[in-house]
Parts: structure tokens; sequence; C-alpha cells
């Protein structure tokens, strides 16, 4: 019976089948066997994800025989032959990026590295989902927040002439002086696939009034694609 997520394992996440799509672009839809070196590798990738718990340590978890099926199903999903009863997240998937295997890469880039950083945040305080998954949408939160980054941001706008949002403009006027940087947070211009393991930089900052910040989470999320300011402002603002 053609399932993906194997007898009693979970089922496969959005950031799993985006690294099986990506083996897939790069075998050109010749499917390997469970032997092959790089099958082998992304089953050793999946079974080290922080997430699956004590589903990773039994033998049937994401193992090479398992990725080797993935990758027949997504096959089918491509082709509309062979298996019928494909998983809906690899149909999903390929719908979204089976024509696009640069962009495949990419994300699968980002899903590579944010699975080894995963920050452990508890599952309501990330409510969106970037296109790249929970992990590296974790990853971004955690490094928007770092406190220091913030302060620095923070300082330098203040000597440039003040604080107001990238976004809509509000300064803060109507707010008490001595606090009036707690409406501001800090936000990625640049996402993870370029930024990737390197220090976040402060010209790499925007700042955001807490409102606006929320709004832009949600249009990536919603959108699956990352927006610069002026972008942003054409997909938030009516």
């Amino acid at each position: 019976m053609a399932v993906t997520k194997g007898q009693g394992n979970p089922d496969w996440t959005r950031e799993e089948v985006i690294l099986a799509l990506d083996l897939y672009h790069a075998f050109d839809g010749k499917i390997p066997g469970p032997d092959d070196e790089r099958v082998c590798e992304l089953s050793r990738t999946l079974r080290a994800f922080p997430y699956h718990g004590d589903a990773a340590r039994e033998q049937s978890f994401r193992n090479p025989a398992g990725v080797a099926f993935k990758l027949q199903n997504l096959r089918s999903v491509s082709t509309g032959r062979g298996l019928s009863n494909t998983a809906k997240i690899d149909r999903e998937i390929w719908a979204e990026l089976g024509a696009d295997p640069i962009r495949t890469h990419e994300l699968a880039k980002i899903v590579r590295y944010s699975t080894e950083a995963v920050v452990d945040f508890p599952s309501d305080e990330v409510e969106e989902e970037f296109a790249e998954g929970k992990s590296a949408t974790r990853v971004h939160v955690e490094r928007e927040r770092r406190a220091k980054v913030r302060k620095a941001v923070i300082a330098q706008r203040l000597k440039l002439g003040g604080l107001k949002c990238d976004l809509c403009g509000d300064a803060g006027s109507n707010v008490e002086p001595a606090i009036r940087d707690s409406m501001f947070e800090c936000h990625h211009i640049i996402p993870l696939s370029i930024i990737g393991e390197t220090k976040t930089k402060v010209k790499d900052m925007a700042l955001l009034c807490a409102s606006c910040h929320r709004l832009l989470h949600r249009a990536i999320a919603k959108k699956k694609q990352w927006f610069s300011i002026e972008e942003a402002k054409k997909q938030i603002f009516i």
C-alpha cells in the first residue's frame, strides 16, 4: 500500500518532503535504491531531526528504504503514473515546488541549517510558519528577539534622527518618551537562505512597530515568500 509514513511512524513534515524533493530533482526523476549513498545520507539527516523524539529510535523511521519509497511517491505525483495512494503533503509540495528545482534547493539549504540551529520555543510562541517550515521560522524569530541586536539597531536609528516603523512610519509620538522604544521590534530583511549561519548584522535588520512586525510575518507565511519592506507595504496596506 503506497503510504509515506511507514508502520507507526509520524507523517512526513513539510521540511522533510522539501529535502526529499530536492534529492528527487538531483536524480532527475531516476529513482535510486536504498543503498545509494545520497539516499542513506538523507536518511541520516532525517533521523537526526530534533523533533521526532522516540520515533527516531525505531529502525523503520526514515530509513533508506523509506526515503527511496518517498522518492517513488514523488515520481508518481510528478508523472501521474505508478503509486496511487500518495500523501497529501507530497501533492502539495509538488504543486508548489515541483517545477522549480532552484527554489526547492534554496529551501532545502534553509531546512538543513535551521534544523541544526532549531530553537525550542513553546508551540504557541510561533503562530506563523514560513515557506521553509517551523524550524527555520523559529530560528528567524529567535534571531530577531536577540536583545543585543535590537539594542544596536535602536542605537543606530537614534543617531540617525529617531525611531519610526519602516512599514507604517509610526514614530510613537503619542507614547511616553521614556518607554517609546518598547513599541519597536527588529525584523530580518534578508531570509535565512542568504544569511545562513553568518552573524546577524545591524544593516540586515528593519525596525518595525509590533503590529507591523506581526502583520509582515503573517504575510510571509501566507504567501510562502520573503518580502522586502517596499514589497511588504504593497502586501499589507490597502
